[in-house]
Protein backbone atom coordinates (compact mmCIF):
# COMPACT_ATOMS: atom_id res chain seq x y z
CA UNK A 1 0.00 0.00 0.00
CA UNK A 2 1.03 3.47 -0.87
CA UNK A 3 -0.09 6.88 0.99
CA UNK A 4 -1.61 7.58 -2.58
CA UNK A 5 -3.64 4.76 -2.10
CA UNK A 6 -5.32 6.83 1.21
CA UNK A 7 -7.99 9.37 0.63
CA UNK A 8 -8.06 11.50 3.79
CA UNK A 9 -10.95 13.66 4.90
CA UNK A 10 -11.17 16.40 7.62
CA UNK A 11 -14.17 14.80 9.10
CA UNK A 12 -16.03 11.92 11.58
CA UNK A 13 -16.21 8.45 10.39
CA UNK A 14 -19.81 6.97 11.33
CA UNK A 15 -20.29 5.15 15.00
CA UNK A 16 -20.15 2.26 13.14
CA UNK A 17 -16.95 2.93 11.50
CA UNK A 18 -15.46 4.26 14.45
CA UNK A 19 -16.57 1.41 16.87
CA UNK A 20 -15.14 -0.98 14.48
CA UNK A 21 -12.03 0.57 14.41
CA UNK A 22 -11.51 0.83 18.25
CA UNK A 23 -12.35 -2.38 18.87
CA UNK A 24 -9.81 -3.72 15.79
CA UNK A 25 -7.00 -2.48 18.56
CA UNK A 26 -8.54 -4.32 21.58
CA UNK A 27 -10.51 -1.08 23.07
CA UNK A 28 -14.25 -1.58 24.57
CA UNK A 29 -16.61 0.47 23.01
CA UNK A 30 -19.90 2.17 24.63
CA UNK A 31 -22.88 2.38 23.14
CA UNK A 32 -23.32 3.57 19.67
CA UNK A 33 -25.15 6.84 20.88
CA UNK A 34 -22.70 7.59 23.07
CA UNK A 35 -20.00 7.15 20.32
CA UNK A 36 -21.87 9.49 18.39
CA UNK A 37 -22.56 12.11 21.01
CA UNK A 38 -18.66 11.94 21.04
CA UNK A 39 -18.04 12.32 17.75
CA UNK A 40 -20.28 14.96 17.37
CA UNK A 41 -19.06 17.28 19.92
CA UNK A 42 -15.19 16.73 18.71
CA UNK A 43 -13.41 20.06 18.31
CA UNK A 44 -12.02 18.27 14.90
CA UNK A 45 -11.62 14.89 12.99
CA UNK A 46 -8.99 13.30 10.14
CA UNK A 47 -10.32 10.11 8.73
CA UNK A 48 -8.63 8.06 6.56
CA UNK A 49 -10.07 5.26 3.68
CA UNK A 50 -9.03 3.06 1.53
CA UNK A 51 -11.18 1.14 -0.85
CA UNK A 52 -14.09 3.25 1.19
CA UNK A 53 -13.37 1.43 4.23
CA UNK A 54 -11.92 3.75 7.23
CA UNK A 55 -8.30 2.51 8.33
CA UNK A 56 -7.47 5.15 10.51
CA UNK A 57 -8.30 8.37 12.31
CA UNK A 58 -7.75 10.86 15.00
CA UNK A 59 -9.61 13.91 16.71
CA UNK A 60 -9.30 16.54 18.81
CA UNK A 61 -11.55 17.48 21.87
CA UNK A 62 -11.69 20.10 24.74
CA UNK A 63 -12.80 23.70 25.04
CA UNK A 64 -11.94 25.15 21.59
CA UNK A 65 -10.48 27.46 23.90
CA UNK A 66 -7.72 26.90 26.73
CA UNK A 67 -7.28 23.09 26.51
CA UNK A 68 -7.28 20.83 23.38
CA UNK A 69 -6.42 17.20 23.92
CA UNK A 70 -5.29 14.58 20.86
CA UNK A 71 -7.25 11.73 21.10
CA UNK A 72 -8.10 8.39 19.32
CA UNK A 73 -5.14 8.50 17.08
CA UNK A 74 -5.84 4.79 15.72
CA UNK A 75 -4.89 2.64 12.76
CA UNK A 76 -5.76 -0.24 11.56
CA UNK A 77 -3.46 -3.08 12.28
CA UNK A 78 -3.00 -4.33 8.91
CA UNK A 79 -1.59 -0.60 7.92
CA UNK A 80 0.29 -0.06 11.17
CA UNK A 81 3.80 0.96 10.26
CA UNK A 82 2.63 2.40 7.12
CA UNK A 83 3.19 6.21 7.42
CA UNK A 84 -0.81 6.85 8.26
CA UNK A 85 -0.21 7.72 11.92
CA UNK A 86 2.39 10.35 10.83
CA UNK A 87 -0.48 11.84 8.08
CA UNK A 88 -3.01 11.68 11.11
CA UNK A 89 -0.45 14.39 13.47
CA UNK A 90 0.16 16.11 10.46
CA UNK A 91 -3.46 17.17 10.64
CA UNK A 92 -3.86 17.45 13.97
CA UNK A 93 -0.56 19.51 14.07
CA UNK A 94 -2.15 21.95 11.07
CA UNK A 95 -5.44 22.21 13.10
CA UNK A 96 -3.39 22.93 16.61
CA UNK A 97 -1.17 25.65 14.68
CA UNK A 98 -4.04 27.61 13.23
CA UNK A 99 -6.13 26.74 16.33
CA UNK A 100 -4.37 27.19 19.47
CA UNK A 101 -3.75 30.53 20.73
CA UNK A 102 -0.73 31.53 23.12
CA UNK A 103 -1.19 29.88 26.37
CA UNK A 104 -2.99 27.21 25.12
CA UNK A 105 -2.15 23.30 26.42
CA UNK A 106 -3.00 20.72 24.66
CA UNK A 107 -2.20 17.42 25.37
CA UNK A 108 -2.56 13.34 24.95
CA UNK A 109 -2.46 9.77 26.88
CA UNK A 110 -0.09 8.27 25.03
CA UNK A 111 -0.38 4.44 24.60
CA UNK A 112 2.49 2.35 26.26
CA UNK A 113 4.87 2.32 24.10
CA UNK A 114 4.07 5.21 21.68
CA UNK A 115 5.36 7.97 23.38
CA UNK A 116 8.37 8.62 21.27
CA UNK A 117 5.95 8.86 18.56
CA UNK A 118 4.35 11.87 19.71
CA UNK A 119 7.85 13.67 20.80
CA UNK A 120 8.13 14.32 17.00
CA UNK A 121 5.85 16.14 17.64
CA UNK A 122 6.72 18.40 20.49
CA UNK A 123 5.09 16.58 23.34
CA UNK A 124 6.73 16.14 26.47
CA UNK A 125 6.45 13.04 28.82
CA UNK A 126 5.12 14.25 32.30
CA UNK A 127 7.80 12.18 33.98
CA UNK A 128 6.80 13.30 37.54
CA UNK A 129 9.95 15.57 37.77
CA UNK A 130 9.03 19.18 36.44
CA UNK A 131 5.25 18.21 35.84
CA UNK A 132 3.10 15.89 37.76
CA UNK A 133 2.72 12.33 36.27
CA UNK A 134 -0.02 12.38 34.17
CA UNK A 135 -3.71 10.60 35.70
CA UNK A 136 -6.42 9.63 34.17
CA UNK A 137 -9.54 7.53 35.84
CA UNK A 138 -11.83 4.91 33.51
CA UNK A 139 -15.57 4.65 33.94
Amino acid sequence: MTNTDTRVVEQPPSADEFASLRGLIGWRNPSLSVIQQSIDTSLFWVSLYRNNKLIGCGRIVGDGAMYFYVQDIIVHPKYQNCGLGTIIMTYINQYIEQTCQPGATVGLLAAKGKEAFYEKYGFVTRDGNTLGLGMCRFI
